[in-house]
C-alpha cells in the first residue's frame, strides 16, 4: 500500500475537505482527488461519501482511517523520542567482545553505567568469533586487536599484558619458582591450545611448556583459568587486568610477560553521532584512567 496516498487520506479524513486537506499538504485540490481516487481504485472499495458539503467516511473509510491515525500516533512519538534521543541515552546497545574482558572487567563494572543511564539497556554478547560491525551485527565491539573490518570508528583504549599469577595461599604451601625452570614443580593452568585467544597468550603458553610443569589444567576461557587460579590450583596464565579486581593475586616470574597487546573500541561510522554508543565509550575510557590511577596508587604501573 502507497505511504504516500495513506497519508493523504489521513490529511483528508481528518479534514473532512480536499480543499482543506490540499492547503495542509500544498497540494491542488485535483491532485487530492486524484490519490483518493486511486488508493479507492487499489482497495477496490469506497472511502467517502460525496456531499455538497463535504466528505463523509463510509465504514470501509474509517477502518483506514482507525489504521492511519494509529500509525500517525506512532510516527509522531518516534520523531519526539529521536529529538529527545539527541540529550537522552535510552535504548538497547549491543556490545560485543571476548568472553575474558567481557566476565572479568566489563561486566563487573556494567552497574556504574547503568547507574549513569537507568534507561539504557545493554546486550552483552561474549564470544571469540569477530562480529561484522558493518553489517550491524552489533553496535560496539571491544577487542585485543586493531579491528580490520572497513568504515568503523576505531579507539585504542588500553594495552594487556599476559603474566603469571597465583595466590599467597598456593605459593606458601607449593612454592614461589624464582627461576623459570623451577616451573616444573608447578601446576600450569592457562586457555586451552586449541581456542581462538590472543597470538601472544598462546606464544607464551607454548614457551612455559618447555619447562616440562607437573601438570596442566587447561580451560577455553580466562574465565576459568582465574577461578582455577583462586582455589589455589597452579600457576595461572592471565590479563594483567585482573590485578585491580583481585589485588591478593601474587605476580609469579615477573619477567616472563607477553608483549603489549592493544585493546580497541570500534563501532560502524553510521553510528558516529549516537548518544548511546557515545555514552557507553566515554564511560569505558573513564573506568580505564580510574583503573590507572588505582594501579599507580598501588605501585603496579
Amino acid at each position: 500500500m502507497d505511504w504516500d496516498k495513506l497519508r493523504i487520506f489521513h490529511a483528508v479524513a481528518d479534514a473532512g475537505s480536499l480543499t482543506h486537506a490540499g492547503d495542509k499538504l500544498n497540494l491542488s485540490q485535483s491532485a487530492v482527488s486524484r490519490q483518493i481516487r486511486a488508493l479507492e481504485e487499489s482497495l477496490d472499495s469506497t472511502l467517502f461519501h460525496r456531499h455538497a458539503r463535504g466528505l463523509i467516511l463510509t465504514e470501509q473509510g474509517e477502518l483506514l482511517f482507525d489504521a492511519t491515525s494509529a500509525m500517525s500516533k506512532r510516527l509522531d512519538a518516534a520523531a519526539a523520542r529521536i529529538r529527545d534521543s539527541e540529550e537522552e541515552v535510552f535504548g538497547v546497545l549491543r556490545v560485543t567482545t571476548t568472553f575474558g574482558f567481557g566476565t572479568l572487567w566489563l561486566a563487573p563494572r556494567l552497574p556504574k553505567l547503568y547507574e549513569q543511564y537507568p534507561d539504557l539497556n545493554i546486550d552483552l554478547m561474549l564470544e571469540e568469533r569477530v562480529l561484522d560491525l558493518p553489517m550491524r551485527e552489533a553496535d560496539v565491539a571491544i577487542r585485543m586487536k586493531e579491528p580490520s573490518q572497513a568504515d568503523l570508528v576505531r579507539k585504542r583504549l588500553m594495552t594487556v599484558q599476559m603474566q603469571l599469577y597465583a595466590t599467597q595461599e598456593y605459593l606458601e604451601e607449593h612454592g614461589n619458582p624464582a627461576t623459570p625452570e623451577e616451573i616444573s614443580n608447578h601446576r600450569l593452568i592457562c586457555q586451552t591450545p586449541s581456542a581462538p585467544q590472543v597470538g601472544a597468550s598462546a606464544m607464551m603458553v607454548r614457551h612455559l611448556m618447555t619447562y616440562n610443569p607437573t601438570s596442566l589444567l587447561t580451560v577455553n576461557n580466562y574465565f576459568g583459568v582465574l577461578q582455577g587460579v583462586l582455589h589455589n590450583l597452579g600457576i595461572g596464565v592471565l590479563p594483567d587486568y585482573v590485578t585491580q579486581d583481585f589485588p591478593h593475586l601474587v605476580t609469579v616470574l615477573s619477567d616472563i610477560e607477553t608483549a603489549d597487546v592493544p585493546v580497541y573500541l570500534a563501532y560502524p561510522e553510521e553510528l558516529r553521532h549516537s548518544k548511546r554508543v557515545a555514552a557507553f565509550r566515554d564511560f569505558v575510557q573513564d573506568e580505564i584512567i580510574a583503573q590507572r590511577k588505582h594501579l599507580k596508587q598501588m605501585g603496579k604501573l
